[in-house]
């Protein structure tokens, strides 16, 4: 079995559609959250996603946000003007849909930990270093957690010395042994790490075997309906850049 691993997909429907194609062939959807916020098409994200049926589907900062269940004042000015755009322009069975979803799953008979932003803090907390994810392994049961939020794909692995932060290597099928790992499979639709194209995992769970891979799309597009949406001029300028 193959499962398809997202997050953050933040209403970029290019790149959410290049993923589904990149990746055709996967058994399982698992999406980590944020399927809205930033973007210029949060309702045809989010029915996309509902088109594929996500055996996992979580709650997001931003997701909340546009739900009016967590506070976007807390969000930098870009991010709050995105959150009140989105929140105003939802249709009532996206709005439905959202409100279904939960930041944190543990899926059951020992199977993987899936969260949006940290096991310890699942809607808000940022893993952004091997200090934050060696506190955060005391927060979930099992050898497996996915989480999303950063937008940068990586992995932690626990040790008896400490947690290792090991890059994300493009194409190469990981066995992941028996250490416990924090995984992220980077961002659909706003990645952060340098590259502008679009990120996603792929999981053999069987073989406990992860890969890592990216996919271009057409950011000139979304860019054009960012503009045209009336978002700030900043969230379209990043995804050139994939910071």
């Amino acid at each position: 079995m193959t499962v398809l691993v997202l997050s953050d997909i933040h209403a970029n429907l290019e790149a959410l559609d290049a993923v589904l194609a990149h990746a055709a062939g996967f058994d399982e959807l698992w999406f980590l959250g944020d399927a809205v916020g930033y973007g210029p098409n949060p309702n045809e994200c989010v029915e996309r996603l509902m088109e594929h049926e996500p055996t996992v589907w979580l709650a997001g900062n931003h997701d909340w946000a546009a739900l009016a269940r967590l506070d976007a004042s807390d969000f930098n000015r870009d991010a709050k003007r995105a959150a009140h755009w989105t929140r105003d322009g939802l249709s009532e069975h996206v709005r439905a849909r959202l409100a279904e979803a939960e930041p944190m799953v543990a899926l059951p008979d020992g199977g993987p930990t899936l969260v949006h932003g940290s096991p310890r803090h699942p809607i808000w907390e940022y893993i952004l270093d091997a200090s934050t994810a060696m506190d955060c392994f005391a927060y979930f049961d099992g050898p497996l957690c996915f989480f999303g939020h950063t937008h940068v794909p990586v992995m932690y692995e626990e040790g008896v010395d400490g947690t290792l932060r090991l890059t994300a290597e493009l194409d190469e099928p990981k066995p992941l042994g028996s250490s416990r790992r924090l995984i992220n499979p980077g961002s659909v639709g706003q990645p952060r790490d340098g590259d502008p194209r679009a990120s996603y995992l792929l999981f053999d769970p069987a073989e406990g075997i992860v890969t890592y891979r990216r996919v271009g799309y057409d950011v000139a597009a979304v860019q054009e309906k960012i503009l045209a949406a009336g978002l700030p001029a900043s969230l379209a300028a990043r995804l050139d850049y994939g910071w």
